[in-house]
């Protein structure tokens, strides 16, 4: 691994998101450029690969057919693959140079839910042993990381017990038509990853888009129907955390002063973008890091709750099948 001096990541839907978010934690813990491509786009623009370039793939089934493309493209022009992947014995596991189990369990659900989680681990878990690797990250910093991670299962298990907020947020917000999701830095592939489940399980167009590009654009979309969800937790004592956090909260006012209604996910505690958003919905604390693993899941159940209102079916959508195995 030391000689690897980029890191590729190939993926599609979720597993792009989560591919997303891992580029932060990786260039982070081991200060490595990482790209990051939709698996189906990959091979159409000719990518300059070579035996200095470690691919990984992201698969939850490690059977779709775009990411086992993107795979034997990159091994064809010289360079190693590691896959990250929930199924043992998959294509995509017998293909690649080495792999990552992530353990999920079988997800049933089309919705990707639980496998996103375990696949934000497995970047994390890698960054972390990548960091370590090329000296970017020392034993006493990896330690601290660790400890972190070990505090997440109380967390999480926290978040999906509190669910009846959000069972009253979908009663308001289940017949809207259209949703706006905003998110900055890490929080960013969070806001793609909300939008993208309220479309699948809800039918209701979304769009997941970087807070900082409003002004580009999407502030034109802006009136009262439309809720626009903001993800703007931060790590209080971490600078580059706390200047983004402020930028966002601009945005929070921006989206009030055009009479849009906002709903927050924030860290608990956190005084100043709740004032200013009609509803706020509370993570743990956490890391800058790992902050995206816990304000997925009450967008997740956010849709959740919003398809089962509007009598969707929640683990079969329409149109959609749980492994893409055609291009």
């Amino acid at each position: 691994f030391k000689s690897f001096d980029r890191v590729a990541i190939a993926a599609c839907g979720t597993s792009w998101h989560a591919g997303l978010a891992g580029k932060y934690v990786i260039e982070q813990l081991a200060r490595v450029p990482v790209e990051v491509d939709y698996a189906s786009e990959f091979r159409y623009r000719d990518p300059v690969m070579s035996e200095r370039t470690l691919l990984v793939v992201i698969s939850q089934s490690g059977e779709t057919a775009d990411t086992i493309a993107a795979l034997r493209e990159a091994k064809e022009r010289g360079s190693k693959v590691l896959a990250i992947c929930n199924v043992q014995g998959s294509m995509v596991t017998r293909e690649s140079d080495g792999t990552i189990l992530t353990h999920a369990g079988p997800e049933i659900g089309v919705a990707s839910t639980k496998a996103f989680t375990a696949q934000m681990i497995a970047l994390y878990l890698f960054a972390m042993y990548l960091g370590q690797l090329r000296g970017t990250l020392s034993g006493d910093e990896a330690k601290h990381h660790a400890q972190q991670l070990a505090g997440l299962p109380v967390k999480i298990e926290r978040l999906l017990s509190e669910s009846d907020e959000l069972e009253e947020l979908a009663r308001e917000f289940h017949r809207a038509t259209d949703f706006l999701y905003l998110g900055r830095g890490i929080n960013f592939p969070v806001a793609l990853e909300g939008a993208l489940k309220l479309k699948e399980i809800s039918y209701i167009h979304a769009e997941g888009y970087p807070a900082g590009e409003m002004k580009h654009g999407p502030n034109a979309l802006i009136d009262e129907r439309l809720p626009v969800v903001v993800v703007n937790p931060r790590e209080e004592g971490n600078q580059a955390s706390e200047l983004r956090y402020e930028k966002t909260h601009s945005n929070i006012v921006e989206v009030k002063a055009r009479e849009g209604q906002v709903i927050s996910v924030l860290t608990e505690g956190d005084e100043m973008s709740a004032k200013v958003s009609d509803h706020v919905i509370s993570i743990p604390e956490s890391s800058d890091l790992l902050s995206p693993i816990l304000a997925v899941i009450p967008l997740q159940l956010l849709s959740y709750h919003i398809a089962v209102r509007r009598g969707c079916d929640v683990d079969q959508p329409r149109n959609l099948a749980k492994s893409v195995t055609v291009e």
